[in-house]
């Protein structure tokens, strides 16, 4: 996993429930991360609610460092980020959940220690917990029901921690273990198709033909095809073929 010193600490201030200290330890290990501090947990510390919450997570626990106030926790840390989901007054830059991540894997590639706030369940972070913050995370949220779970918040930020600093990949096919077709094979296809429909009369009335077959065409360039849809694509037209031929 990464080391102190290539991702942000996940500051948990005055956690209540050692649940949500779990759900939160498994959402940062979900998205490669594993640098947990929480300050004056409010059942004490270490809390067995939360390890069996963190379902496989526990090393991160074993790992968390402990903290009696939150100018402890970030004694080493040159930026730090605080979130909410209300407005607090204070004069500070204010960042979405994925521009605030954006600039901390900025910062952490400077060699920089940043530091992410969390605040207790009941009614987040104090005033006086954002003002030593260098600036906040405003998580958009429905402002008729603006409470986010701990884990939830967690959670969302670690994930776009990951989608800034990790190799995310944002759209892919699985092809188990076949291989796309190529130019020729497909060209192959299309000649079948239209050979066996010219065949069949499809191509009707004459003045026509031209046209239907360049939106038949068009139409087998919009289907990415595997080499196995090619080879069922054939003997799809060969056994209408034999079929036929049978009557």
């Amino acid at each position: 996993m990464p080391s102190d010193t290539s991702q942000p600490s996940f500051v948990l201030v005055r956690p209540q429930m050692g649940e949500n200290i779990g759900a939160a330890a498994r959402a940062m290990w979900n998205f490669g991360l594993d640098r947990m501090r929480i300050v004056a947990p409010r059942d004490g510390w270490p809390n067995p609610k939360a390890v069996a919450m963190s379902s496989g997570a526990g090393r991160l626990l074993d790992e968390a460092q402990l903290f009696d106030d939150l100018a402890g926790a970030l004694g080493d840390r040159t930026y730090v980020f605080a979130t909410t989901a209300r407005q607090r007054g204070l004069t500070k830059p204010v960042f979405s959940p994925e521009r605030a991540m954006q600039i901390a894997a900025e910062k952490v590639a400077a060699g920089e220690k940043v530091a992410v706030l969390f605040g207790p369940e009941r009614a987040g972070l104090e005033n006086e917990d954002i003002a030593k913050a260098n600036a906040i995370i405003s998580v958009p949220v429905n402002p008729e029901y603006a409470s986010l779970n701990l884990g939830q918040c967690v959670l969302l930020t670690a994930y776009e921690w990951m989608r800034q600093a990790g190799d995310v990949v944002h759209e892919a096919t699985d092809l188990g273990k076949g291989d796309w077709a190529t130019g020729i094979e497909v060209e192959k296809l299309v000649e079948h198709y239209e050979d066996r429909l010219e065949e069949a009369g499809f191509f009707y009335p004459p003045e026509k033909a031209e046209g239907m077959k360049t939106n038949l065409r068009n139409l087998w360039s919009r289907m990415r095809m595997t080499r196995a849809d090619v080879q069922m694509l054939h003997g799809v037209m060969r056994q209408m073929v034999r079929w036929k031929d049978r009557g």
